[in-house]
């Protein structure tokens, strides 16, 4: 057993078993005699102080119902929190969740409050998950007896030694991960001694030094911070904050819990070690400061209205040298000792007795007593609110339950033709929808700001490795987009980005390596050199924005089909179960999308290489205009000094000057190949005027054909595609397609473990009607003469809780009593079902 044990919790098991000890570690004794005077007590007395009457009062038939009701109430909540754990409910039981650092001494008042030294926890960060006891008091159990409850095996009994190993190997396991885990391991405990309490024991939290060389501490710290922060905030709890110190002021523990309880009003505070403290008060006063804190000091609103104060002697229970203990008797009797020798020590210091409300909170036994009865009120003022949460949980399980066996019923291979036919319409007009836009969708969810769209989608990335930088102010760019708009987005980013680049530097020797030489003459043609450069230029730079823009355009299309799928869901039209399907129809949009993505692309390379192939002066207009005018002004005659001198000479003048100036201008741009300034000008003009001309045509070629080739398809193309490979799929193998067996073995599955949790509300339905129908009673029963009418004060919590919580008050707990008197809960499953309504 301890080996299957060692097995489970090195496989990382979480999830309950139920194991029963048969031995303690010591051997308890069995005799009365030798039970402490703090739990020896009759069984009347025992029930008095759950219920705060008088020990002296003899047990009357109300109390009898009280204590059956009461069992049940217990175990009906301790399957309620089972069924919170197991199928994440959003409901859970209450229980004291103990909050301390590692040196506060939590675990050893845990084992105070239980009686026996369970032996769990270890010293640094051993302890890394949390551990669930559901203490039960069973008068007949003179040992401890222990079910550890996990998932996949059920109950399994095992000793105490055995279900300390279990959770050593579960924590040594997580410590050689280096982590945490909330999954918190539970463990049932029915004992003589043992309070009716469920206590969450938290991992200490660490107080981590700071510094590099801690970073590993400091991890730790962060988690188990995270851990107890999550428990501590589900309101069903209580919380026990321990604090090591004497000083009010010192808040260690208190400053996490206060963040998530800021009034303690659901927080026992705990002073421990009190045996410690009381030798370092010098005066009487500091001994009042520390009994009785002030407001300013300490909250006045924690539960409880004041701390309590502990102390637990050290030493472990065994049979070794170094055990102090020999039994857990032995445990519990000095237990009872350090707690007298603790209130007479503070009535000496103090010079006076303790009053009644000071000694309720000193020892272990009174925060035991305390814990109960709080725990048990919050028990009953939740009964009520429990009944429509069950109902509401019965009814969506229900549900769920039908709907699956429908879709098992669905599975003929006619029926899931047409499922899927359904499907595939209803998926490709969402499609369409995203296109022409919609607000069905949370652009919170599914919307890429500009930003997040570089991230995934790829930015556009220039020559030099960064990206393009647009002057102009893009609309939406701060937006969450999604569909046709961020289709739009994205294209206009790529006409204002590419569509005003410049062009590119041009080197000296880059025009010198251009000019060559030509076939019949070596003079000089710089149209040539220019055009040579331009598109040389145009094709480098054009070429990786057009990959980067299909890229980033399959990206905003792709996104489109979860955005459809969650659509779909939300209309109640998606296909759960037939993941296979759902993956062909996914598949085949991809294959899609990257098929005419490709395809267009294709297509605007061939538009760019003949835009780059051959300079059309007709075509590119920017050029021809410019060439124009900047040759009539380099050709253009300077005026000579006789401008007035007509006649002749005159004339012939100016016309000899004329025509040296054309020799000089054909001879720096037609022989000469020394570069002058004139040529370097026109060649870097020509190259400019060309350049941009591409640049214009490129933009606008490629704007177009992915509007035309690529976008429009998804509209028009793909159903007909979509259509014709799902029905070639249909006729060539359905199983394909579907996959029936393994859909049909998963709804099974799921069928299983919905009439498991159907079975396990309709139970805890029954527990809980039986709890009403008990209390219901109680209200109607007449006390018998040997039993006194209780005080306002001493009054059952049981009968208060149901006046305060039923429409109506004591009337409306007769009328419920009257339906219910006679009902067999236990034989007719489906009559409580009946009372329910009322009950709500």
């Amino acid at each position: 057993m301890a080996s299957w044990l060692q097995q489970q919790a090195s496989q990382a098991g979480p999830g309950r078993y139920a194991m029963r000890a048969s031995q303690d570690i010591g051997g308890e004794a069995e005799e009365h005699s030798r039970t402490p005077p703090s739990v020896r007590r009759s069984g009347a007395a025992l029930r008095a102080s759950v219920l705060e009457i008088p020990s002296d009062m003899s047990p009357g038939r109300s109390e009898r119902a009280f204590r059956t009701g009461n069992e049940r109430l217990y175990e009906a909540y301790n399957d309620l929190h089972a069924l919170a754990q197991d199928f994440e409910k959003p409901f859970d039981a209450p229980a004291i969740l103990v909050v301390g650092h590692q040196t506060d001494g939590k675990s050893a008042l845990v084992e105070a409050l239980m009686g026996f030294q369970f032996n769990h926890v270890g010293g640094g960060t051993k302890t890394r998950r949390p551990i669930t006891l559901h203490m039960k008091y069973n008068s007949a159990c003179v040992q401890p007896h222990c079910y550890l409850i996990t998932d996949e095996f059920g109950e399994q009994e095992a000793t105490l030694e055995e279900l300390q190993d279990y959770i050593e190997n579960e924590n040594a396991r997580l410590d050689r991960e280096a982590q945490f885990w909330s999954k918190e391991i539970v463990v049932r405990i029915e004992y003589k001694f043992c309070p009716n309490l469920t206590i969450i024991d938290t991992p200490g939290l660490i107080s981590a030094a700071p510094g590099k060389r801690n970073s590993t501490l400091q991890t730790s710290a962060r988690q188990v911070e995270a851990m107890v922060r999550m428990k501590m905030e589900q309101k069903e709890y209580i919380i026990l904050c321990l604090e090591d110190s004497n000083d009010w002021s010192n808040a260690t523990t208190r400053r996490l819990v206060m963040q998530v309880d800021p009034s303690l009003s659901r927080t026992v505070v705990v002073s421990t070690k009190l045996d410690t403290r009381i030798p370092q008060f010098a005066r009487p006063h500091d001994v009042e400061m520390y009994l009785r804190p002030p407001s300013r000091l300490l909250e006045p609103t924690m539960l409880g209205g004041s701390p309590f104060f502990t102390s637990v002697p050290s030493g472990r229970v065994g049979n070794s040298k170094d055990a102090i203990f020999r039994s857990n008797e032995h445990f519990r009797e000095a237990v009872a000792d350090r707690e007298a020798q603790d209130v007479a020590e503070l009535e000496a210091r103090l010079g006076r007795k303790l009053e009644k409300a000071e000694r309720a909170r000193i020892g272990v036994g009174q925060l035991r007593r305390f814990l109960e009865h709080l725990l048990q009120r919050r028990y009953l003022e939740n009964v009520p609110t429990i009944v429509p949460v069950l109902e509401k949980e019965y009814r969506n399980a229900s549900k769920r339950l039908e709907e699956t066996q429908v879709e098992l019923n669905d599975l003929h291979p006619e029926k899931l033709k047409e499922k899927g036919r359904i499907f595939r319409e209803a998926f490709l007009s969402k499609l369409a929808l995203l296109l022409r836009g919609t607000v069905a969708a949370p652009p919170e969810r599914f919307g890429e700001t500009l930003a997040d769209e570089h991230i995934r989608g790829g930015a556009f990335v220039g020559p030099d490795n960064k990206p393009v930088v647009v002057h102009e102010h893009l609309p939406n760019a701060h937006m969450r987009l999604f569909g046709g708009a961020q289709y739009h987005r994205a294209m206009a980013e790529f006409r204002a980005g590419i569509g005003t680049i410049s062009c590119p530097d041009i080197s000296r020797e880059e025009i010198v390596n251009a000019c060559g030489i030509d076939d019949f003459h070596d003079g000089v043609n710089y149209t040539r050199t220019a055009c040579v450069i331009a598109v040389s230029k145009a094709r480098d730079l054009f070429e990786p924005f057009l990959h980067q823009l299909g890229y980033r355009l399959a990206h905003v299309q792709r996104r489109m089909l979860p955005i459809a799928m969650h659509l779909l869901q939300k209309d109640g039209q998606f296909l759960n179960g037939h993941d296979l399907f759902l993956k062909r129809v996914g598949a085949a949009y991809h294959a899609f999308i990257d098929e005419f993505e490709k395809c267009c692309r294709t297509k605007c390379m061939e538009d760019l290489q003949s835009t780059t192939r051959y300079v059309t002066w007709s075509l590119h207009t920017k050029s021809r205009s410019s060439l124009k005018a900047m040759l009539s002004k380099v050709t253009a005659p300077s005026s000579g000094a006789g401008g007035s001198g007509g006649g002749k000479g005159a004339a012939g003048q100016s016309v000899g000057e004329g025509s040296a100036a054309t020799a000089d201008f054909l001879e720096n741009t037609l022989w000469n190949r020394t570069l002058g300034a004139m040529s370097e000008e026109i060649v870097a003009a020509l190259v400019c005027q060309i350049f941009e001309g591409i640049r214009d045509h490129f933009v606008q070629s490629v704007e177009l054909k992915f509007n035309c080739f690529f976008l429009m398809p998804i509209i028009d193309t793909f159903p007909t595609r979509l259509r014709e490979e799902l029905e070639s799929a249909y006729e060539e193998d359905l199983d394909e397609v579907f996959d029936v067996a393994a859909v049909r073995a998963a709804l099974e599955q799921r069928l299983k473990s919905l009439e498991l949790e159907l079975h396990q509300v309709e139970r805890l339905q029954r527990k809980f009607a039986m709890i009403h129908s008990t209390l219901a009673q109680q209200q109607t029963a007449k006390p018998e003469p040997d039993t006194p009418k209780l005080r306002a004060s001493e009054e059952n919590p049981l009968n208060m809780s149901l006046r305060s919580s039923l429409p109506g008050g004591l009337k409306a707990s007769q009328d419920l009593s009257k339906k219910m008197a006679g009902l067999d809960v236990a034989k007719n499953g489906g009559a409580p079902r009946a009372v329910l309504a009322s009950m709500r």
